[in-house]
This record gives C-alpha cells, sequence and structure tokens, in this order.
C-alpha cells in the first residue's frame, strides 16, 4: 500500500455544504480536511436507506480485502437512532452495526460527540417532557454503544467531560473545531495591524443577540465609551424581536448589519478587535464548548474578546490571542479604555493569532486524528520489524 491513504467517514444525518451552523460546518469541513490529506474517503451520510447503501458497499470492498486506516464518525444532534425524518429508529442496528462489523476487522474507531445539552437544564425547559423521556433513553444508549465500539472519543472541550460519567473510563481526547488558513488574508492581516496606529477601536461581533447569546451589557458598555466602535451581524428576524430591548442603547457607534457567511469578510477585515463576549451565567452549557466563532476570528487573525470561565475563555487565555473578562460592564469598559491607550497591546495579540492559527487548522485536527488512530497499527508494524 505504500503511503496511501483511506479512510472511513460516518455521520448519522445529511452532510450539508452550505450548512451555517456550527453542527453543520464542522462535517463539510472535516470530510474536506481528510481529503485534502490525501485520503480517498468512503462516506456514509443521509437518512438510514443511503447509510445503508453506503454501508453495504463497504462491507463487501473490506470483505475483499481493502484496507483502510481508520473510521471517524461525527455525532448528531439527535440521537443516532432518531435521525430519520419522522424520528422513529427505523434502522435500530445499522451504525452500530456497522461499528461492531469494522471492530472485526480490526478497523479503530474515533467518534466525536456533538453535543450533551440534553443532560442540562436549558434542554429540559425546550423539550416538552413526554419527548424527553423518549430521548433520554436514545441519547444513554448511544454513550452505551460508544463505551463497547468506540476506540477514542473525541469531545469538543476538556469541561464537556465533567459531564459525562458513563464515558469515564474511555480513551476520551479534545478534538474543538477548526480555522482556516487562507494566504491572501494573512498577508492582508499582518499588513493591516502592521500600520495600525492609535486610531479608534473597531470591534466586531458576528452571532445571536438573545438567550445564550444575550450581548446587551456589551452594548451598554460600547455606548458609554469613546472612540470604540461595534458592529453587529445577527438574523433580521432575531433582531426584528429583540430590538426593542437594544434601541435604548444604540449610538452613531453600533451599527447593525444582517449578513450572510459570504458576506462576512469585509467586516472582518476592518475589524481590531473581535467579539466572543455574553453572558453564561445563566447557561451552563455554554461554558462548555468553543464556538465555531471563535475559530472564525482565528482564521482572520483578529485577536478576541472572550468570556471568562468558559471554553471559549479557556482557549483565548491557553494560546494568548486575546483578552478574557468576567461579563461585567465595568470589566469591558475598563478593557477597552486599555486598548485606547496601549494600541500594541492588539497587535501583540494579533503576532501570537499568527502562530496560533496555523497549529489550530482544519487540517490540523485531522493529523491529530492521524496520530491517535493509526497509532495502533504503527505499534504493529514497528513489532513486525523487531521480530
Amino acid at each position: 500500500m505504500g503511503n496511501y491513504k483511506r479512510c472511513i467517514f460516518h455521520v448519522p444525518n445529511h452532510i450539508n455544504p452550505d450548512g451555517k451552523s456550527g453542527s453543520q460546518v464542522r462535517p463539510i469541513k472535516m470530510l474536506n480536511a481528510f481529503i485534502n490529506r490525501g485520503y480517498e474517503v468512503d462516506v456514509i451520510e443521509g437518512y438510514g436507506k443511503e447509510r445503508k447503501e453506503a454501508i453495504k458497499r463497504i462491507k463487501k470492498r473490506i470483505r475483499q480485502g481493502i484496507q483502510y486506516d481508520f473510521l471517524y464518525s461525527e455525532s448528531s444532534t439527535m440521537p443516532t437512532l432518531l435521525t430519520e425524518k419522522n424520528h422513529l429508529p427505523i434502522y435500530p442496528l445499522l451504525d452500530f452495526g456497522f461499528f461492531k462489523f469494522c471492530r472485526k476487522y480490526s478497523i479503530r474507531i474515533g467518534l466525536f460527540y456533538r453535543d450533551a445539552i440534553w443532560k442540562f437544564d436549558q434542554y429540559r425547559k425546550a423539550v416538552p417532557l413526554h419527548y424527553r423521556i423518549v430521548t433520554f433513553l436514545f441519547y444513554k444508549y448511544d454513550l452505551w454503544q460508544y463505551k463497547r465500539l468506540v476506540d477514542v472519543l473525541y469531545l469538543p472541550s476538556d469541561r464537556i467531560g465533567e459531564y459525562l460519567p458513563e464515558c469515564r473510563k474511555m480513551e476520551r481526547i479534545v478534538l474543538p473545531p477548526g480555522a482556516e488558513y487562507n494566504t491572501e488574508i494573512v498577508t492582508e492581516r499582518k499588513n493591516f495591524f502592521k500600520s495600525r496606529g492609535s486610531e479608534d477601536l473597531n470591534i466586531f461581533y458576528v452571532g445571536g443577540v438573545s438567550g445564550i447569546y444575550d450581548i446587551i451589557e456589551f452594548v451598554k458598555a460600547i455606548r458609554d465609551m469613546e472612540n470604540v466602535s461595534l458592529t453587529i451581524c445577527c438574523k433580521k428576524d432575531e433582531w426584528d424581536k429583540e430590538k426593542k430591548r437594544y434601541l435604548p442603547f444604540l449610538t452613531k457607534r453600533i451599527k447593525i448589519v444582517h449578513e450572510s457567511k459570504e458576506n462576512l469578510k469585509k467586516y472582518y477585515l476592518k475589524a481590531d478587535v473581535c467579539s466572543c463576549y455574553f453572558d453564561i451565567k445563566e447557561h451552563k452549557y455554554m461554558q462548555l464548548a468553543i464556538p465555531v466563532k471563535l475559530m472564525e476570528a482565528l482564521s482572520y487573525v483578529t485577536p478576541v474578546i472572550a468570556t471568562r470561565d468558559c471554553c471559549a475563555g479557556d482557549f483565548v487565555e491557553k494560546t494568548n490571542i486575546g483578552w478574557t473578562i468576567p461579563y461585567e460592564r465595568a470589566a469591558i469598559c475598563s478593557l477597552l479604555d486599555r486598548l485606547l491607550k496601549d494600541p500594541e497591546e492588539i497587535v501583540s495579540k494579533h503576532k501570537n493569532m499568527l502562530s496560533c492559527l496555523q497549529d489550530n487548522t482544519w487540517e490540523q485536527r485531522v493529523i491529530q486524528i492521524e496520530k491517535e488512530l493509526r497509532r495502533e497499527k504503527e505499534n504493529e508494524r514497528k513489532i513486525v520489524k523487531k521480530d
């Protein structure tokens, strides 16, 4: 086989190339990263009927002697058995039966566990009791199968592992979302920060403006600061529902836009700082994951303000690519005042982002998976050579 690489990519629902949410973005980014790393990828995705056909083809290849380096799977936000259109468990043995088949042929399995929101009050408040009773059983069934069949359980963060005692004895490894490395953007941003003086501070925020993404205290702080501007990009329908709350605090320095992902580039390229700063006190689940928007800011090598004591803040602190502060108006005003007086601090964080970006691309996530899931095969080769 030489250096030939082949893997199986499994998702128990559809991979959406045009997806907007983190749960839609991640699978297509990971799939493309495997392809960019030179893998021939056999994909299992879609509804049960489509997955069944793909599994049948792959099983035939495995029986014919075709070797796969590993199977990588991304879980759904729904329990695996309830991902049909009608949410009925029509294919109860399909996915985990295939995992069992792969283990029989010594194919190591890594699975990214996307979402443990069902363990939190946020889910209980949003989902009716009769529905929760069913989903809880199937979520727990997923975890039971992972324990039996999965070699490496990948998690969005260390913190989320604390809420998965069912998988305590498994090998659990953090695999956060990745960033995009674009040479043209990196060069443009280097020039931007190189020539940046002590002018006004321009902040860009993209995301929600209600519920777990409430940023009203942040907006109030910007209102009270001179020489600081803020651009908020959010969905129009959400803004229409929430704008009454925000209107009393808006100024000419606070701009509201409604743009698609494809049109965000111009805002990022003008920004000195990006915000991943919102109220997490009442929403514990928000403390456990790294938002895709944080990695998007990293793709534009733009320093980040993040809330302290959450996974986004942990990442920002560890990599030194921005600032973490408690969600308090006094804290944000104090930080912004400091950055206005010392613009070099922003440039310094930008430089840290350049190295952080190289270490945190989607391709780097695949390199990590290669090392962890091919490890056993490499050890087997060494033993054979030694003998």
